[in-house]
């Protein structure tokens, strides 16, 4: 079954398919605090499943530039990393699943970094910053900033449509 509904219903839609024996593939976010219970549920009863935050091609290919990135980076203290994301304005979670792996994929090669949170005015030095944009019609863009006094360099992602989502699954 490939899951790819609302974070209110993904867990039970899970776990139907495991009563049924059916593999789960899924891509819905922000329920992630059930995932564990999901893990172990499937490892219990020898179910399958699979969970990415994005199934897109291109977003999976971001995801490894942006490890690389970050890493580089590291060595490199006077840039400020921050992460901006635009989805239509039904997109129901904020910061996207998206986001939230891209900036987790930075703070784990960020010496400068230990959290993440969504961009106020007081974010503090060592939580990276994550903007969320709703606007109509906007399938989906990520960008990467990282800034300086001396230049700017970004890395960004933008969905033309949901086909690659469901190529990806």
């Amino acid at each position: 079954a490939i899951e790819f509904s609302r974070p209110d219903t993904a867990y039970s839609n899970i776990m139907q398919c495991f009563e049924v024996g059916l593999p789960v593939v899924c891509g819905t976010t922000a329920w992630l605090d059930q995932y564990d219970s999901v893990v172990q549920h499937c490892l219990e009863h020898q179910n399958a499943f699979f969970y990415a935050s994005n199934f897109s091609i291109g977003v999976n290919i971001f995801f490894e530039i942006n490890k690389r990135l970050a890493r580089l980076m590291n060595r490199q203290p006077n840039y400020k990393v921050s992460v901006e994301e635009i989805h239509h304005i039904h997109k129901l979670d904020a910061p996207s699943g998206t986001a939230v792996t891209i900036a987790e994929d930075i703070i784990e090669s960020l010496d400068d970094y230990q959290y993440y949170s969504l961009s106020t005015a007081e974010t503090a030095a060592t939580t990276l910053a994550i903007t969320a944009k709703r606007i109509a019609d906007t399938p989906g863009t990520h960008v990467v900033h990282y800034d300086s006094t001396i230049d700017s360099l970004e890395i960004k992602h933008a969905a033309k449509g949901r086909t690659g989502f469901a190529q990806g699954a």
